[in-house]
Formats: C-alpha cells, structure tokens, sequence
C-alpha cells in the first residue's frame, strides 16, 4: 500500500530527500550526543566535538519536527476537527484525508528506525558509562 497519496500530509509522512536529510541530521546528532561519555576518557577535545554536533544536530532536527507539527496544528484547527470529534459532527472528506494522513506519518518506517537508534544506542551509552565511571 502506498502512503499519503494525494493527501495534505504527503510532503511530511513520504520518503522525501529533505525527510530523509533531516533523519540522517537525527541519527548523526543522536549518535555524537551519546558518545561524549566515552569519549570524554579518549580525549576531552572529542567529547566537546561531539557534545557540539550532538546538540546542533538535534537543534537543527527539532525545528524540522517543530514545523512539521505546527503545520498539522494549523490545519487541524483550520478545519476545527478537534470540535468535530468532540461533538461527533459530520467529518469531511478533507478531514477524513487529513486524519489518515496523521495516521500514516505515526506509521513511517524513519520515525520506527530513529526511535530504535535512541534507544538502542541510549542503552548502549549508560552500560559503558557506568563501566567508563564505576567499574573501571
């Protein structure tokens, strides 16, 4: 099954190079973020390096996210949807295009992949921290 297509969302949820530009700025960030506790043993200067491309990285990914979330905002308060859902009205098919679109973006294979790199690479970063400081 093809995703959003002709739909509202289609420039948010699809395989677009600026998306996968933005994840590939997320998974970089989350990586270097992460490794600055090792690092910081290695040499002080590559912890800096990577606490800075960490933290810019995840600057730059969050006002990507940020756009994408506040554009969505936009139209479901242009189409007064919440409302609708609430007091059960009749949905358009706009609406119905809109909402399914917000579905299939919750479904995207990047969002899957990214939140598996954090916590993966998160469990990763706190083992060898804890052996880094503790147990070393």
């Amino acid at each position: 099954m093809k995703k959003c297509v002709d739909c509202v969302e289609d420039k948010n949820c699809r395989d677009s190079f600026s998306s996968w530009i933005f994840f590939a700025i997320g998974l970089i960030a989350t990586i270097a973020i992460r490794v600055v506790t090792l690092l910081i043993h290695v040499n002080p200067i590559y912890a800096k390096i990577a606490w800075y491309i960490g933290v810019g990285g995840f600057f730059i990914f969050f006002i990507y996210k940020f756009r994408v979330n506040l554009n969505r905002t936009r139209i479901i308060n242009k189409q007064n949807i919440v409302d609708k859902i609430d007091n059960m009205k009749q949905l358009t098919k706009d609406d119905y295009g809109f909402i399914r679109a917000i579905l299939c973006a919750l479904s995207s294979r990047k969002e899957t992949i990214n939140y598996l790199f954090i916590f993966g690479l998160s469990a990763v970063a706190l083992l060898l921290a804890i052996y880094m400081d503790f147990l070393r």
